[in-house]
């Protein structure tokens, strides 16, 4: 009896594909965690209208563009320091008016900026 030798190759194709179904599954439900996870995450973020009571998430939201992830700077100066050199109630009226380049956040409510203020005063 005469061996087919294409039998071989035609198991290591049907476990080829099988493979690829079963990690093509494993990574859409990866992805659906990463996704919940990201909308859900430990990060607080306000909805539309409504104030924010994480300082960080604020920062990110609104400075962490011009001043960094880090507030080591970038378009903006370094805020690492920041509360060595202003008070809470400097760094509001920084917030709100703006200074030199910095043009006034107008859309940081209030009560963020006063929050966002009180926790970058803290960086000394």
């Amino acid at each position: 009896m005469k061996k087919n030798p294409l039998i071989p190759y035609a198991i290591i194709a049907v476990v080829g594909v099988l493979a690829v179904i079963i990690i093509s599954f494993v990574g859409l439900g990866q992805r659906d965690a990463i996704h919940q996870a990201e909308e859900g995450g430990t990060e607080q973020s306000a909805e539309e209208g409504e104030v924010s009571t994480d300082p960080e998430a604020i920062f990110t939201n609104n400075c962490a563009q011009c001043h960094g992830a880090d507030l080591s700077g970038g378009m903006g100066p370094d805020l690492t320091t920041i509360g060595s050199k202003y008070s809470a109630d400097e760094i509001v009226d920084i917030i709100q008016q703006g200074i030199g380049s910095m043009p006034a956040q107008q859309q940081v409510p209030a009560e963020e900026a006063d929050l966002l203020a009180e926790w970058l005063s803290e960086k000394q």
